[in-house]
């Protein structure tokens, strides 16, 4: 309770609130500061690291061979600086990169040099790979010279491709996929690749005659991550406002009308065991299209989509009052999905695109996206879905548009419909057949990223225009490479309804706040400790603003040279339950709304090298929990079999003790992962997690050939299985539903890429 006696000015929300609009306040406050703030800049780098760009007329074969007239003539990179385990001084190993272009692509030609003996280490041969795992190369482009939006292309030794849709200026989405190609030669002392990277794949402003660029490398044999134009080791390394500039040997051309067609092709066959229905083959087929209007801005078409080689998502052990969140993986979402996706914060989504054709089919969509000018961003979006059962079908808008202000800051007003469709005179429909949100947005980002934040006012139109159906926030975080601090308050009225969206809670006021400090030490196994305390309150402003949630944090870490950590922390929580809740959610007695809870636990975490074949990340807790105690232990093995794949075992088990006549429970999740890449384009995915929790096992497999750039054979079989409960707890030990199919399904998908 130590820790809670030094926030008194949050122990009551009168002390801290003043009233219901206080939030209101702040959100103008940053807003009127962030003038000061962000200032007029640039760029950290634009004007220090140049590297020009020429077009060429000759023919430039994707090999790793740089042998090419133009490679001779291109101009090349100065020497990377270090980012980690320090951002001063030199890399280690020497990196060359050169660029040129022609009428169609991009060409980036590099030069690993890695005089330091043993394997480069590489997990598997699998595109999107894991970027902390495996030695690569890395290309982050700012197309649209805003130091927020851009594009990230990556290899590795071992040839595996990634690529990503760069947004918040430090963020990268790499489900995201397009077309493009790259070769791979290894030598003993370094290793040779080239990019070809069409014009037609990624978004800019026509008439440019620069772009923001960095190039990245990690180094695991030497553990260093190094870049071109330096930046300081708290960021990450794909931070647009650091970026050089790529100079263009003249204005960048506007492109005309161009479009792909993605068709596919589907069959498919389920069996449900629990209803004995008939399993019998389903053909389908569908089509995308993806129309380029312009230089950046870009039409997306989808007719009929089919969604059934998405990977699977990984389970979690619910032991929450609220729902859980899942991420979107769905490609006709994720192109300059941040207009839609980064609406709101991490609790509160207006829109959340998972509400969208996962319960009932999508009949077609249409999405516009992209720059109009070099200060305007604008997306929209319309998805009609069909009925299904008992699911009405629907239509879903969401439309918009963001204005850059300041350096790197930007203002964004949206508005979100969901219309109820195709309900006929013989329906019975029951409440609103629309849900409406509208809400103005501002994002803060100063030019060297230091000060970063978030303002926004939410509303929703169901029945009125009161607070109760409101939401808003205000955060601010400063960071440096010693010391960071954050901010936030928010606001979500009860009457908040955002159907299309993702809203953890409703009905609260919340404050939190956080701390970090970093000590680097002059060590030969330290690279840096440091403390972190974080503070997180909820009130309810309908009830006296009384506190309903407090969790209250203390931690310290150490970052070791060889790559691992270890962290050891206290946590204090208090919990008042608004409504009826099981802890164990097992279907056990509940405890009662306005019972409130205080415990305390503590915990540690210890990651190991991941340049070892063998890695692992291991956490324990153990202390109170509501009128009981837990311990949780978190386990994830890996071992590589390289470059071939990857073997992971990922368990979770908690161990729940509450008093009678409430439920005790042993939870256990267990995943274990094979991941086989036979070549560069052949893959196999077993995935097996079973859950007692919901008394299922589940078995997926995923077969992908990429036969061609983005174009693609999938073979992929489910399977839903009664899972045994080892600690015979729910349904007795040898249950005979145990391992009984629930149900089946076999997919086979085929899609090619025209343009």
């Amino acid at each position: 309770m130590a820790i809670i006696s030094k926030f008194n000015f949050l122990s009551s929300p009168k002390n801290f609130v003043m009233d219901k609009y206080r939030t209101l306040a702040v959100i103008a406050l940053i807003v009127f500061c962030g003038n000061f703030i962000s200032g007029q800049n640039s760029g950290v780098n634009r004007g220090k690291y140049k590297i020009h760009i020429s077009k060429t007329d000759e023919p430039i074969t994707i090999d790793g061979i740089l042998d090419e007239k133009t490679w001779g003539s291109a101009e090349t990179t100065g020497k990377f600086q270090r980012v980690t385990p320090t951002d001063t001084g030199f890399a280690a190993a020497r990196t060359e990169v050169k660029l040129a272009y022609d009428k169609s692509n991009i060409y980036v030609g590099v030069v690993c040099w890695d005089p330091t003996p043993g394997k480069r280490p590489v997990e598997s041969l699998r595109r999107d790979f894991s970027f902390m795992k495996n030695d690569n190369f890395m290309i982050f482009f700012d197309t649209y010279n805003d130091q927020t939006n851009g594009f990230a292309f990556g290899i590795t030794p071992a040839g595996a491709q990634t690529e990503g849709l760069q947004y918040e200026g430090t963020k990268v989405l790499y489900n995201w996929d397009i077309k493009w190609r790259s070769a791979v030669k290894n030598y003993d002392d370094k290793w040779v690749t080239e990019f070809s990277i069409p014009f037609r794949s990624i978004r800019y402003n026509g008439g440019d005659t620069e772009w923001g660029v960095n190039f990245g490398r990690l180094d695991l044999k030497n553990n260093e991550k190094s870049a071109w134009a330096p930046m300081p080791r708290q960021f990450p390394h794909c931070s647009l406002p650091f970026t050089g500039t790529l100079i263009w040997d003249k204005p960048m051309e506007k492109a005309g009308l161009r479009f792909s067609l993605i068709p596919y092709v589907t069959g498919k066959v389920t069996k449900n065991y629990e209803t004995d229905g008939d399993a019998a083959w389903k053909w389908n087929g569908g089509i995308d299209a993806k129309i380029i209007l312009s230089t950046s801005l870009n039409l997306d078409l989808t007719v009929n989509p089919d969604y059934s080689q998405v990977e699977v998502d990984k389970q979690q052990t619910n032991l929450d009052r609220y729902e859980l969140f899942f991420p979107e993986k769905r490609q006709f979402f994720l192109e300059n999905s941040d207009l839609f996706a980064s609406l709101g914060t991490e609790n509160v989504r207006p829109f959340f695109s998972r509400r969208i054709g996962l319960q009932n089919p999508v009949i077609a969509g249409a999405r516009l996206s992209g720059n109009l000018d070099k200060n305007w961003r604008l997306a929209i979006m319309d998805i009609q879905t069909d009925k299904e059962e008992d699911i009405y079908a629907a239509n879903y808008m969401v439309a918009t548009l963001q204005r850059k202000v300041f350096s790197r800051s930007n203002v964004s007003a949206f508005v979100i419909n969901k219309q109820v469709t195709g309900v006929g005179g013989d329906d019975t429909f029951e409440g609103s057949k629309f849900n409406r949100i509208a809400g103005l947005e501002y994002n803060l980002a100063s030019p060297d990223n230091r000060w970063t934040g978030k303002t926004y006012y939410h509303q929703d139109f169901i029945g009125n225009t009161a607070i109760r159906n409101a939401a808003a926030a205000a955060n601010l975080t400063y960071s440096t490479q010693y010391f960071t601090a954050s901010l936030n308050q928010a606001f979500t009225g009860s009457g908040y309804n955002a159907e299309t969206g993702y809203i953890r809670r409703r009905g609260y006021y919340q404050a939190n706040g956080s701390v970090l400090y970093k000590f680097f030490p002059k060590s030969k196994t330290l690279i840096s400790h440091g403390p972190t305390l974080k503070l997180d309150t909820y009130f309810n402003p309908y009830s006296s603003w009384s506190l309903t949630d407090r969790e209250a944090q203390l931690m310290y870490s150490f970052d070791f040279l060889n790559k691992s950590s270890f962290s050891v922390d206290f946590k204090e929580t208090y919990i008042e339950l608004l409504a009826p809740f099981d802890p164990t959610n097992t279907g056990g007695l509940k405890l009662a709304a306005g019972d409130d809870f205080d415990w305390n636990e503590f915990g540690a975490t210890y990651t190991s090298d991941n340049r070892r074949m063998f890695n692992v990340v291991l956490t324990g807790r153990y202390g109170g929990y509501y009128n009981g105690n837990r311990l949780t232990l978190n386990g994830e093995f890996n071992y590589r079999v390289q470059p071939y794949g990857s073997l992971a075992l990922t368990t979770t088990y908690y161990d729940i003790s509450l008093p009678s006549p409430y439920n005790s429970a042993k939870l256990m999740l267990i995943g274990p992962r094979f991941d086989f890449t036979f070549t560069d384009k052949l893959f196999f995915t077993s995935f097996i997690q079973y859950n007692n929790q919901i008394d299922n096992m589940n078995l997926n497999l995923r077969f992908q050939w990429r036969f061609a750039p983005v174009s693609d054979l999938f073979i992929v079989y489910t399977q839903n299985s009664f899972a045994p409960d080892m600690f015979g707890q729910f349904n007795g030990n040898d249950s005979p539903e145990s391992f009984s199919v629930r149900n089946r399904g076999l997919v086979v998908k085929l899609s090619y890429w025209f343009n």
